[in-house]
């Protein structure tokens, strides 16, 4: 599983011109799946991305998480986080999951998102096309992936 992670001032989801999704400040939440990605790959993202500190204090240190100051959350499935592009010039997808897999993985993310932050978390719609926009706070942009923890 791999993500990036966008600290927005605010962010929405549009699917054919009608807004799906919108939020305040918090995370914007790019998420790729891959064939191989399984229920570990998931409790261990939930819990990183709950308690990521990158919300400035009071001294405008990053010391506070998305629950610390009770930020939303947008997640949006992107399969082309998986891209490979060591050959050629066209980008293979061959690493990210079928839809019959990435559905349910993409699915049992938000819940066990929504149970590690104690909120709902908004979404985009899996496999439509996408209007994303945000307002980056920072920027903050930070790429988290499962099989490589670092």
């Amino acid at each position: 599983m791999r993500i990036v992670l966008q600290r927005v001032k605010e962010a929405s989801v549009k699917v054919e011109d009608e807004i799906v999704s919108k939020i305040g400040q918090g995370f914007l939440v790019l998420l790729g799946v891959e064939a191989e990605d399984t229920q570990e790959d998931i409790d261990w993202l939930c819990r990183k991305i709950a308690r990521l500190r990158i919300f400035s204090d009071e001294n405008e240190a990053m010391n506070y998480s998305i629950q610390d100051i009770d930020g939303e959350v947008i997640v949006v499935s992107q399969f082309t986080l998986h891209a490979s592009t060591k050959k050629g010039n066209r980008p293979s997808f061959i690493k990210a999951a079928k839809p019959d897999v990435a559905i349910p993985l993409y699915e049992n993310f938000l819940k066990t998102l929504e149970k590690e932050l104690e909120k709902s978390v908004q979404s985009g719609v899996f496999g439509a096309m996408m209007d994303v926009s945000l307002i980056n706070d920072g920027p903050v942009t930070i790429t988290i992936d499962t099989k490589n923890k670092e």
